[in-house]
């Protein structure tokens, strides 16, 4: 008996209504997310460079601390290791989600967004490796070039599309998850010093109880929120980068729900935090981040020196080579397959589109780079490239729109204007039944 072979899985094919639900909620925030995000970084340039900008310094470099948790920093400090913990907070119960009930799931769904992002990040930072090394700079900066701003190439996406398909839209998304777990490593990994094991060892135990905490179904935001807030604390005492702590929590939160709940707890809680994190705490942090006095001289170097040449190169050339690359060898090899709505000119675009950096490149470039001269450059570079990527990604994302507004208007065309598209009246085959 002849033996069928296995089908490979479409890649976010039809999703059950919860699942469409989940993706169409979070595309609409982070879209919006990611125009106050884009509003932010204008605000920021633009103080920075007019003649008030010794104001924006000095209100970055206020200090003001919670003595209880021995923590004494700057308002641009308490962006990023404060603020930035909710968005990581929201980024872990997300993949949570994706793990447990979404598309990564199951090996055949997975492969593709995986490896895709995985190519993504790879590639950008051998390609400012490379860049760096041949020019004689730091190679502390690999890691700047990997990672995509998801706010920011969905507000391109919505502003600049009305015809392309769900789908693409839904492979941003799914990609971005993976993408910023890669980050997260990254920075757990490679950018700690002078850990205090002590510190580590509470914050372990204060992540068991919040585990224990979850198991036993315990209720009630006065046991959570000390206890976060402790954790938070403790891992940035500890030598970690807080923001870990907030992907700890969001994994641990439980994402599947009980009889009795109408939402889980992370849903509860992403449902809460998820504004607050798009339009509070990333834009605050962009605020605070993208402060870069522009100049022909601070540009100049951006093409010039090693460093920010290859931030550029990862960004543009790094992720578009990689996530394209990643997409084609999951498609040829694995069992996942490209969903059928989709192009390879879309995942072209798309790829492109990944190029754009911001909030997790800003952070990691402030962290590989403590000089704040070198800095100031990798920042300048992070927006350049950044900017060129949107640029080039608008342009073929443009196009595709056009594409698929032709063949939307072809399809409902109605030259008798009778009220029924033509496609519904053509004539039938002769020979047909």
């Amino acid at each position: 008996m002849a033996v069928s072979p296995r089908r490979r899985a479409p890649f976010l094919g039809l999703l059950p209504l919860p699942e469409r639900n989940a993706v169409v909620q979070a595309l609409r925030t982070e879209t919006v997310g990611g125009l106050v995000l884009l509003a932010a970084a204008v605000v920021a340039l633009v103080w920075v460079n007019s003649p008030w900008g010794d104001t924006y310094e000095r209100i970055r470099d206020l200090h003001f601390g919670i003595p209880a948790l021995g923590l004494d920093l700057s308002i641009g400090h308490w962006t990023a290791d404060g603020l930035l913990t909710v968005f990581f907070l929201v980024a872990g119960i997300e993949l949570k989600r994706e793990l447990v009930v979404g598309e990564l799931r199951t090996p055949a769904t997975a492969a593709l967004p995986v490896i895709a992002a995985v190519c993504g990040m790879a590639v950008p930072a051998a390609f400012y490796a490379v860049t760096a090394g041949a020019g004689g700079g730091s190679l502390h900066g690999w890691a700047v070039p990997m990672a995509t701003d998801i706010a920011f190439a969905l507000a391109v996406l919505a502003v600049l599309s009305s015809h392309l398909p769900a789908a693409l839209r839904a492979f941003l998304l799914t990609l971005a998850v993976v993408d910023d777990l890669g980050g997260i490593l990254v920075i757990a990994v490679f950018f700690t010093n002078n850990l205090d094991f002590a510190a580590l060892g509470g914050a372990f135990a204060g992540l068991v109880l919040f585990y224990v905490l979850q198991r036993r179904r315990v209720r009630g935001w006065w046991w959570y929120v000390p206890l976060g807030v402790t954790i938070w604390a403790l891992m940035y005492h500890g030598g970690v980068h807080a923001t870990v702590a907030g992907v700890a929590m969001g994994l641990i939160l439980r994402t599947t729900r009980d009889k009795d709940e109408a939402a889980s707890p992370g849903e509860r809680t992403s449902h809460l935090l998820h504004p607050f994190s798009a339009g509070v705490a990333v834009p605050l942090f962009a605020l605070f981040a993208s402060g870069v006095a522009v100049d022909a001289a601070s540009l100049g170097q951006v093409f010039t020196r090693p460093e920010p040449l290859g931030v550029v190169l990862g960004l543009v050339a790094g992720k578009t080579l990689g996530v394209f690359l990643g997409t084609y060898l999951a498609a040829r090899f694995t069992r996942a397959k490209l969903n059928p709505d989709l192009a390879w000119a879309d995942v072209l675009a798309l790829s492109v589109l990944a190029g754009i950096g911001f909030t997790v490149a800003l952070l990691i470039g402030e962290l590989a780079f403590p000089d704040p001269a070198a800095a100031e450059r990798v920042k300048a570079a992070v927006l350049v490239g950044s900017l060129i990527a949107a640029a080039l990604a608008a342009l073929l994302v443009k196009r595709r729109n056009d594409v698929y507004r032709r063949l939307y208007e072809e399809e409902n065309r109605d030259d008798d204007h009778d009220g029924i598209p033509d496609i519904y009246q053509r004539p039938a085959p002769a020979d047909a039944p």
